[in-house]
């Protein structure tokens, strides 16, 4: 189950980007994530579906 859901910093390290942008991703709905406690997680599979996702717009653009 822990690599089923990543922290905040595990999605910027893995996309290269920084925190404000990660959590305008999710801000925004582009990025799935849930609150548990205090603590924002983000789904593996959220985050290969929003990456299948922005290839697929850069492959039609």
């Amino acid at each position: 189950m822990p690599d089923e859901l990543l922290t905040v910093p595990e999605v910027m390290t893995r996309l290269k980007i920084g925190r404000t942008a990660v959590y305008d991703l999710i801000r925004t709905h582009r990025l799935p994530s849930l609150t548990i406690g205090r603590s924002r997680r983000i789904p593996v599979e959220g985050l290969r579906q929003y990456l299948a996702s922005r290839l697929q717009y850069e492959e039609a653009a």
